[in-house]
């Protein structure tokens, strides 16, 4: 339902330049077109402009289905299935379809068919539609027809003109009344109250047809499909550059980022429920989103209640996989827990928070005497990490990130001996809490796993779904972003060479990333959603002696979206793909350039390649992006 006509007027704007302007093949725009719920496209562009989106080849194609042409009748059996299926047939109309006179004959002998007169032209006739037959055109039945077989029909017309519907594609008035011998007036008050209960829809749908027509809505469905996936094979795939170059760019990174909280908000919206790395999330993934990124404007959501945050397993170094959702879909976008692992001081400290609310680690610490400053904070962490406790600002984990700090005292007034000897660790800050309890329903969180990804992507694929490790997987997200497609609200297709036929997007998105201008070196975490080698697109072959993952620590740089540069984790290991100055020098200048913002730190690089840096081909690009030799490779400062 649109919500005003001011609404509808602009979506029909959309909708009709999307059709007729632009530099998409014409296939595409027809494509997206049918994808409409079938209402709002009538709505929209009204029901004429379906002469122009459905194929001739897929009409003709469902029609000789429909009609049993697909396949020759083999026995006596299929001769009567098929009489019971598609009504009266004559005698020429079966022999078409592989019946033979013997068949017919057998059938007669057998008091399962007859012979009528209908529309002055002899036709055989189900014995079963006897009493409709007389009811409906007042046909005379031959001697001998069976009483069960004469009782009277409550709708018999009713009955004949939704079967011919049914086993046809679009059709006149005048076709049904010709078939029939009715006059058209009788035909056509029927056909109109059919309309009226919603068993036939109206409108101008054959191709090169002319004048209203009437249809079947299951047949019309048919007919849009075949049509759409006709349509589909017809658009050319894109390059997998250009996903790869397409997904910063959707998810708001470098040049096409946000200002602001607004702009941190949406990131979070759209970031809801992947788990990333913590040490990449506020050091490369936020900062390359919003412009003007500081970590108090996340600590501003979270204290505020409108952002949670959720850990989803540790990591060495006091890194850990960590998810971040708005407050209100935090129970559908953050991943099922399970306790039954927990050390006993972690369900002491549980127990604790359970009946306490949030509470700073001085509440927790004095609830738990018999449990000592180490062991309340290790308990603390197992809980985040187990993804059921969160803490108002995000302070505590950049403590872990940044490495062991001197715990400041708890408190400076007298206090009992063992109270005194009590400290607050840099990592246990702010106040902690449950986070709220999950909705656990598969069919809601399946429909919040297909919506998450399709604002995420916009062209969302197998392998895309798999590197994010939802729950169910491509699995569960299928069933409900092929509805979506069924209703209009994405569309399935081969978008992207090379991923499969099951790939699922938002027009808009398909229409961005095959438009979209060349991009310069972008850096990204190699973990960031954002990056679709790894994901989406394989990683290239290479011939290192070691192999690209997305891994935690590891960066990549991408030029115009072929990758060029993979980092490994702290940097004294590099792999290229590319000797063309015209792409290692952008991205050796990006990677410079991301240490001197203090995004990666310093960085020293010793091997390149599987061999020492300095005798690789990058040696050159790296020094003249001001990185400095050392007695073991090349080194930058931030």
């Amino acid at each position: 339902q649109l919500p005003s006509p001011y609404a509808r007027s602009l979506l029909f704007d959309y909708v009709g330049a999307f059709m007729y302007e632009g530099d998409q093949p014409l296939a595409e725009r027809k494509a997206a077109a049918l994808a409409l719920d079938a209402t709002l496209l009538a709505e929209l562009l009204g029901t004429a402009e379906l002469r122009e989106l459905l194929d001739p080849d897929a009409v003709a194609e469902v029609e000789a289905e429909l009609a049993w042409r697909t396949r020759p009748l083999a026995d006596t059996e299929a001769v009567a299935d098929a009489l019971r299926v598609l009504g009266d047939l004559t005698t020429d109309e079966l022999t078409s379809r592989g019946a033979t006179p013997m068949m017919l004959v057998a059938l007669e002998d057998q008091r399962r068919a007859i012979r009528v007169r209908i529309a002055g032209e002899e036709r055989w006739l189900a014995i079963e539609d006897s009493a409709r037959v007389r009811d409906a055109l007042g046909v005379p039945l031959p001697v001998g027809v069976p009483e069960a077989f004469l009782e009277p029909v409550a709708e018999p017309l009713t009955d004949l003109l939704a079967r011919f519907a049914r086993r046809h594609g679009p059709f006149l008035t005048a076709d049904a009344a010709m078939r029939f011998g009715l006059g058209p007036a009788v035909v056509e008050a029927e056909l109109s109250r059919m309309l009226g209960s919603g068993r036939l829809v109206r409108g101008e749908f054959r191709p090169s047809g002319a004048g209203t027509e009437w249809c079947d809505p299951d047949v019309l469905r048919s007919l849009r499909r075949r049509s759409m996936a006709k349509l589909r094979g017809e658009i050319e795939p894109a390059p997998q550059a250009a996903l790869a170059r397409f997904l910063p760019a959707w998810q708001g990174v470098g040049a096409h980022s946000g200002r602001g909280i607004d702009a941190l908000l949406r990131v979070v919206e759209q970031l809801a429920g992947v788990a990333v790395p913590a040490s990449a999330l506020e050091s490369v993934m936020l900062p390359g989103r919003v412009a003007d990124y500081r970590p108090e404007l996340l600590d501003e959501l979270t204290a505020s209640g409108d952002v949670v945050w959720a850990g989803q397993g540790a990591l060495p170094g006091g890194d850990g996989w960590i998810t971040i959702a708005p407050a209100e879909s935090a129970p559908l976008a953050l991943g099922l827990t399970d306790d039954a692992s927990l050390t006993s001081e972690a369900s002491q400290v549980l127990a604790t928070l359970q009946n306490g609310g949030a509470l700073f680690f001085r509440d927790i610490s004095a609830r738990l005497p018999d449990l000592d400053n180490r062991t309340v904070t290790t308990a603390l962490w197992d809980l985040v990490w187990a993804g059921l406790i969160t803490n108002d600002t995000l302070a505590p984990l950049r403590s872990r990130l940044s490495g062991p700090v001197r715990a400041r005292p708890l408190a400076r007034r007298a206090a009992p001996r063992r109270a005194a000897a009590r400290v607050i660790p840099p990592s246990t800050g702010g106040r902690w809490s449950l986070l709220p309890a999950r909705d656990d329903d598969p069919t809601r969180r399946a429909h919040a796993l297909a919506e998450g990804l399709l604002d995420r992507h916009g062209i969302v694929t197998r392998g895309a779904v798999v590197a994010e490790r939802a729950g169910g997987g491509f699995a569960a997200a299928y069933p409900v972003l092929k509805a979506f497609e069924e209703t209009g609200r994405c569309r399935r297709g081969y978008f992207v060479d090379g991923l499969g036929g099951a790939q699922f997007a938002i027009p808009a998105a398909v229409d961005r990333m095959r438009t979209l201008p060349a991009q310069g070196a972008q850096l990204l975490a190699a973990t960031d959603p954002a990056n679709a080698y790894g994901a989406a697109l394989r990683w290239p072959d290479h011939d290192g002696s070691h192999r690209p993952g997305r891994k935690a620590g590891a960066v990549v740089v991408l030029v115009d979206g072929e990758l060029c540069l993979y980092v490994e984790r702290g940097g004294k290991s590099l792999l290229s793909w590319s000797d063309d100055p015209a792409m290692i020098q952008p991205a050796v200048d990006a990677l410079a350039l991301a240490v001197r913002d203090g995004i990666l730190g310093r960085l020293a690089v010793e091997r390149a390649d599987g061999g020492a840096v300095l005798d690789s081909p990058l040696a050159e690009a790296l020094q003249v992006a001001g990185f400095r030799p050392t007695p073991r490779g090349l080194r930058l400062r931030a």
